[in-house]
């Protein structure tokens, strides 16, 4: 899509495509209105200052869209993602965890314990760019950081949403 596409999309269909890469509302609402843009800049600059002003229920919500490292069958689910607009988020998380691909069950296992020990402490799912991370680093990254003070561990969390953020909409623009 281009950015005189995106500008020319109906609100419900630039509300649809933002919220591929960002499931919070306060997000994506503050993205649409912020349309016409004028270059990839522009919007990555109008994400980054949305995303700052949004507080920790938002972050929380944002990570909700976000599949569960471990679950398998979520996993399976978002390679079958379909090709509709709605679909595009489901099909860049297959791709952002490609590195996961091949991963035993018994590594699964731990990182699908892992994250359930994650959302009982934080309550909220685990978030990171994992684009280029290994089942091994991911499960890593998630034993370190479930060490965190929940106040640190949100915001570590936000700015890791922001990084996928920015990414999809690099991707949404390519």
């Amino acid at each position: 899509m281009t950015i005189e596409q995106l500008n020319r999309l109906s609100e419900a269909d630039a509300s649809l495509a933002f919220k591929q890469c960002c499931g919070a509302d306060e997000w994506v609402d503050h993205m649409v209105h912020a349309r016409p843009y004028d270059s990839l800049e522009e919007i990555v600059e109008t994400s980054d200052n949305a995303w700052e002003g949004c507080d920790v229920d938002v972050y929380e919500e944002a990570s909700r869209s976000l599949p569960r490292l471990g679950d398998a069958d979520e996993l399976a689910g978002l390679r079958a993602a379909g090709q509709g607009l709605d679909q595009l988020g489901r099909r860049w998380a297959a791709l952002e965890l490609k590195g996961m691909e091949g991963s035993s069950p018994g590594l699964m296992a731990q990182l699908a314990e892992a994250h359930a020990a994650y959302e009982e402490n934080f309550g909220h799912r685990f978030v990171v760019n994992a684009t280029g991370k290994s089942g091994e680093e991911l499960l890593a990254l998630m034993q370190e950081r479930l060490r965190n003070d929940p106040e640190d561990e949100i915001m570590i969390a936000a700015e890791e949403q922001n990084k996928i953020t920015k990414l999809r909409l690099k991707k949404l623009l390519a």
